[in-house]
């Protein structure tokens, strides 16, 4: 079979393709595999979510939506954003996608073309460079480094900004990093932003998962609203991965080209998922508080886990619930170390690499997982790092 020359373009997402050999390694040698890969909340969607879509389906709440989602369930968006984020957002600057990746996808087909520059953090998540590369366009990596807290330089950024820098991505808090964007950073972007005419792409899917200080939106500066496209939705807040619930924030006349896009690929997001947002926005926000307060107290297991490692050291994240160790005095290149991990020691982790060339001499450590079996993880890698 003849594919397009695009398809050599697109790359992946590894978290995908090491839980797939870890579930392989379980099967065909009957050892217990620690999952300290994939980026998943371990807990159930509250049940009061669950209730509402039950409902929802009994409801009829079964066929087809309009392409942007329904509009209540917009309005209900709309004002959870203007709340948080301290701007005015209305029903018709809301697009609901089946999860949050279309609101990567779909913005950079419809604003990017072949030759336009992306500015993308790196390590990052990898499937903004993916994106960038599939339609033609110049991926431009900035390096997020562990002296500056995995926050990406500005200084360095204006000097990336070129003639032809269409859009800038950023993500806060930092997957795979748990870095946080300051105040003052996103006001120099801004800046940067309004003076060339670029649009932002803010994936702040993790804003909810903070521990030290608070979330900041670029949306919020002045002269940004309408240049910012905010990537939000309910998989990493509400433990709602496989609902398939996200949606964009962006400027009116925009959201009318990415809903023609939805129509053109999924058509529209189920309904009754859609019906379930209401509750999870609306209801009862404790099963969150809690989740966030278990995923505190794993962060300073891991942490303390990790720097109690010879050679291996780790900053404590902000926000999400992943670390990133660095374990460059070990010698060995992420990727050879994060399968010789799993291979010999039957934990899974994630190569820095997995997040781009600038993750090299990095992992990728997810805390989603019990106390118990984090604890577990830590030592089987300090007893497999102890003669390498």
């Amino acid at each position: 079979m003849r594919l397009a020359q695009r398809m050599s373009k697109l790359g992946t997402e590894t978290a995908f393709e090491v839980l797939a050999r870890a579930k392989q390694l379980e099967r065909e040698k009957k050892i217990e595999v620690i999952h300290l890969e994939i980026g998943e909340p371990d807990f159930d969607t509250p049940k009061n979510i669950k209730d509402s879509a039950i409902k929802a389906i009994n409801q009829g709440y079964t066929h087809y939506t309009p392409s942007a989602g329904l509009m209540e369930v917009r309005e209900v968006i709309a004002h959870e954003v203007s709340r948080t984020r301290n701007i005015k957002v209305t029903a018709e600057n809301v697009v609901i996608t089946p999860g949050g990746k279309p609101v990567i996808f779909l913005p950079i087909l419809a604003l990017v073309d072949e030759g336009d520059e992306v500015i993308y953090p790196n390590p990052g998540y990898p499937i903004y460079e993916s994106v960038i590369n599939f339609v033609g366009a110049k991926s431009v990596p900035i390096q997020l480094r562990e002296e500056n807290e995995f926050r990406l330089d500005t200084e360095e950024l204006k000097s990336l900004v070129t003639d032809k820098t269409r859009m800038i991505i950023i993500n806060s808090p930092q997957n795979p990093t748990g870095g946080m964007l300051t105040q003052k950073d996103l006001e120099t972007i801004a800046q940067i932003c309004i003076s060339k005419d670029i649009i932002v792409l803010a994936d702040e899917i993790y804003s909810r998962i903070i521990y030290e200080g608070e979330h900041h939106s670029i949306a919020s500066v002045p002269g940004m609203p309408e240049r910012t496209i905010i990537l939000d939705g309910l998989s990493k807040t509400f433990a709602m991965t496989g609902w398939r619930l996200g949606y964009g924030v962006m400027n009116k006349e925009l959201a009318p080209y990415i809903a023609k896009l939805v129509t053109n690929s999924a058509s529209c997001t189920a309904s009754f998922t859609q019906m379930a947002t209401i509750e999870a926005l609306t209801g009862p926000q404790d099963d969150v508080d809690k989740m966030v307060e278990e995923f505190r107290k794993r962060r300073e297991v891991t942490i303390s886990g990790l720097n109690d490692i010879p050679r291996i050291s780790c900053k404590t994240p902000k926000g999400a619930f992943y670390a990133f160790p660095n374990v460059k005095e070990i010698g060995w290149e992420s990727k050879k170390l994060a399968d010789y991990l799993l291979e010999e020691a039957g934990v899974a982790v994630l190569s820095g690499t997995s997040f781009g060339k600038y993750g090299q001499g990095y992992l990728r450590i997810s805390y989603a997982n019990s106390v118990e079996n984090i604890k577990k993880g830590l030592e089987r890698i300090k007893e497999a790092v102890k003669d390498l």
